[in-house]
């Protein structure tokens, strides 16, 4: 049974009709290599927290992966009257993107990197429920939604910590900062599908995304002494260099350009790998419990998965 078809196959916004798909197997193989590299972001950041803090990662990588991204779309061919064109949508989901990492930056500092990645990966359940209500054609079947529930209650029961656990107070303000990061990533994406950003090139989404975030969250970290407390160690080279030329420039790009083309409800979804991972790569490289919370909670959620996306 194959969700609800769009009434026309196309979005009524600023005149443009883009007919979208369901996920193939190509697709699927490139949402596995985006959810990898997201699941592993939140390790990465952790890594070297202690040699540059969170919030100074993420004002950094936005700024450099900004020019990258800027060259980018001068190569394209992409003119400043196409970034006035859709100005207002594209400060919005700047403004949403910078929100998203400015809690998964705050969060770092009190919980774990798994627990970031699960919490942060809530965003294809407000973003389905979004879409559902919203934007015409990305409707979920009854056994859809059977299957996001499935997929949400495992994600849950995959971060339930033990009940022995230390600094909890503390650990869960870090888990409600990830559930607020989120939702500002939900609130994006249906920005993004309901505004004519929906049929604006991926580089030119993403340059709006990546400048307002290093425009506002540079001065803030200068003013907050961030950037004055950096140690520059081969790690932390190592890991800036992965987040800007993976994370913010080749898998955002990706994510984007599927967007235009398969429906972000079933794309959406697809990224409950990405918690996953990332608590795989928690457990692995920074030693954060592998408990038997998690390998129930993800053989749940993996179901919920094959459910929505067969």
């Amino acid at each position: 049974m194959q969700p609800t078809k769009p009434l026309s196959n196309a979005m009524a916004l600023g005149g443009c009709a883009t007919t979208r798909r369901h996920l193939d197997m190509q697709a699927s193989a490139l949402m596995v290599l985006f959810c990898l590299a997201l699941g592993f972001q939140q390790v990465a950041i952790k890594m070297v927290a202690m040699d540059i803090s969170p919030l100074a990662q993420i004002a950094l990588r936005s700024s450099l992966a900004a020019l990258l991204v800027a060259a980018l779309a001068c190569w394209q061919g992409i003119r400043l009257a196409d970034i006035r064109a859709h100005l207002g949508p594209g400060i919005l989901v700047g403004v949403g993107f910078t929100a998203e990492f400015v809690f998964v930056a705050w969060g770092l500092n009190y919980t774990l990197a798994s627990h970031m990645s699960v919490f942060l990966y809530t965003a294809p359940v407000f973003a389905a429920l979004g879409l559902h209500l919203l934007v015409p054609g990305e409707q979920l079947t009854r056994r859809q939604w059977m299957g996001v529930g499935l997929a949400f209650g495992g994600m849950v029961l995959a971060m339930a910590p033990a009940t022995d656990i230390e600094n909890a107070a503390d650990i869960l303000r870090g888990d409600i900062l990830g559930l607020l990061a989120g939702l500002s990533w939900a609130a994006t994406t249906l920005v993004i599908r309901r505004s004519s950003l929906s049929e604006a090139p991926p580089v030119q989404t993403l340059c709006y995304q990546l400048a307002i975030a290093g425009l506002l969250l540079l001065p803030a970290t200068a003013l907050l002494g961030d950037l004055g407390r950096i140690q520059v160690t081969g790690a932390v080279v190592a890991s800036l260099a992965f987040q800007t030329l993976v994370i913010s420039l080749a898998a955002l790009l990706l994510w984007f350009a599927l967007l235009r083309r398969y429906f972000a409800s079933q794309l959406g979804i697809f990224s409950f790998l990405s918690p996953v991972f990332g608590v795989l790569f928690g457990a692995l490289l920074l030693g954060e419990a592998l408990t038997i919370n998690f390998l129930m909670g993800g053989i749940a959620l993996l179901i919920g998965l094959l459910v929505v996306t067969r």
